[in-house]
């Protein structure tokens, strides 16, 4: 497998999202500020995607796309793989229709479940949070049937689509804020209605890179097929499980929406940030290993397999360590020339940069569980690793409901950061006791020299950042130039040191730039 090609791919097409993702956010702030419609639209948005996390990905994407490798023939029939998305898609799609009709029936009562008292006892804002939520909800439909398409054409190794569309999302929602700029609730509608058209053009990219990769999937009686069968008793008990991390995530909406006015959107750009070098580097290792592994493990090859984490690992961590030491140190910077601005003041990206250093400090261990759950999804074992979410999530959801009122926003991403490093530890051990996986020297040290190199760079940041202190309390271009400053010469520093040290693998280096296939 081209590791780093397809990593690369999916990598960078996210980044691509991901842009147009901070400009969507940077409007946003200018143009909603820390508002309470600006906390409604966040809300109404973070209910149909924590379910789509449920439905769409999750256990039922990381377990559909091992059968479907399986199901395409060595040379490279795909007639019996289709037959077999047929069917899923059958049961799948009537599925989603239900139960989305339920929760925009139900969404008074779901709104009252999930939102504090501070919400439901304004009619008026308790009226708006439902009316926005039944617009965004039909969302679930399209981007969950969107994992389903994304997982056949990650099977067959064509990144580009799926790893474009979110990039359409973005384009939606931008296009929403700057058709309708007053703010307040108006841009709030504008921006929920383009969640749907966002939605619709994610579907029909995913399904256009569908037919041309040669599968023109046709719609079905629903019918459960032995295949279907297996499927489910794959994916049931863990998408079960997953509940309780979704659970949990609506008791985060709920913790959130006890704090002052402008917790949410604090909160989301925080994880925004966080969430970039996770989608572009753990998620797109993620994906592009999980095919691989098992391919190696239905041949019996479990030392390749063994081999494929270890060197996503290693790929892994030379981003995500430097990126996570960089947004520790320079999260007030970062928070100021993105989103201080318009009705977005000096204060609120102060209170964000604050969620962002803490949020951050989990960030590899977000990364680790990307690269490690696929050790176990290729083994069918779905179960492990959602139970292990359950727990350490469950056990954050109780610091949350003791600490809270005395600790305010901080305790949210403190609790999740610490949650992250439990998850990622445990799939750890449990690899290394059945004999999957272990860190090996060479593993080990090359981890320690990136972590070094990344010491030295967050010390040449706050040396720099100190020395610009007076470019960040200035317009709009000085905070800029001060933060290319920061990240070129921290860049530098961590690049030149792990170069230096062999932090890194100088031959793979030397691929990417040469753009020669690497075989995992």
């Amino acid at each position: 497998m081209n590791l780093l090609k397809a990593g690369g791919t999916i990598g960078g097409l996210t980044l691509v999202s991901r842009i147009l993702g901070f400009a969507r956010e940077m409007v946003f702030a200018r143009v909603m500020g820390a508002s309470a419609a600006a906390e409604v639209f966040i809300w109404a948005f973070q209910l149909p995607n924590l379910l789509r996390r449920l439905l769409g990905e999750g256990a039922f994407s990381q377990g559909f796309v091992p059968l479907f490798a399986r199901r395409i023939g060595k040379d490279g029939n795909l007639d019996d793989a289709k037959q077999f998305a047929e069917e899923v898609q059958a049961v799948f799609l009537p599925v989603l229709i239900l139960i989305t009709a339920i929760f925009v029936i139900a969404m008074p009562a779901v709104v009252v479940a999930v939102a504090s008292d501070r919400w439901t006892n304004d009619p008026d804002k308790f009226a708006f949070t439902v009316f926005l939520t039944r617009v965004t909800f039909p969302y679930l439909i399209f981007i969950s049937m969107v994992s389903l398409f994304s997982g056949i054409l990650n099977s067959l190794s064509r990144f580009v689509a799926a790893a474009f569309a979110p990039a359409l999302l973005n384009v939606a929602l931008l296009g929403a804020l700057l058709l309708v700029p007053e703010g307040g609730r108006a841009t709030a509608v504008a921006m929920s209605w383009a969640v749907l058209v966002g939605g619709v053009l994610q579907l029909g990219l995913c399904i256009a890179a569908t037919r041309r990769a040669g599968l023109r999937l046709k719609l079905l009686p629903p019918k459960m097929t032995p295949r279907v069968k297996e499927l489910l008793i794959l994916i049931l008990p863990a998408t079960i499980g997953a509940g309780g991390y979704y659970i949990s995530q609506l008791f985060y909406a709920y913790f959130a929406t006890r704090l002052p006015e402008g917790s949410f959107v604090y909160l989301s750009q925080a994880d925004r940030l966080n969430q970039l070098p996770l989608a572009l580097v753990g998620s797109a290792i993620g994906t592009a290993i999980l095919p691989a592994i098992s391919r190696h493990l239905g041949s019996g090859e479990e030392r390749q397999a063994a081999t494929i984490q270890g060197r996503a690992t290693e790929l892994a961590m030379l981003l995500t360590i430097p990126a996570t030491i960089a947004l520790i140190v320079a999260a007030g910077p970062i928070m100021t020339v993105l989103f201080k601005g318009g009705r977005f003041t000096a204060e609120d990206a102060a209170t964000s940069a604050l969620v962002l250093s803490i949020l951050a400090t989990g960030l590899p261990a977000y990364v680790i569980i990307k690269v490690l759950a696929p050790g176990f999804y290729a083994r069918k074992d779905m179960k492990t690793p959602v139970v292990i979410t359950l727990v350490t999530l469950a056990l954050g959801v109780i610091a949350n409901f003791i600490w809270i009122d005395d600790v305010g926003i901080a305790i949210l991403p403190l609790t999740t950061s610490l949650a992250a490093w439990a998850n990622a530890l445990a799939l750890y051990f449990l690899l290394a006791k059945r004999g999957h996986f272990r860190v090996e020297g060479w593993l080990a040290a090359r981890l320690a020299k990136q972590l070094i190199a990344a010491i030295a760079m967050g010390a040449t940041i706050w040396l720099v950042g100190g020395l610009l202190q007076s470019y960040f309390a200035g317009s709009v271009g000085q905070r800029l130039i001060g933060t290319v400053a920061l990240i070129g010469a921290g860049s530098a520093v961590y690049f030149v040191l792990a170069w230096i040290t062999g932090g890194m693998d100088r031959e793979d280096l030397l691929v990417l730039l040469r753009r020669k296939k690497v075989e995992g």
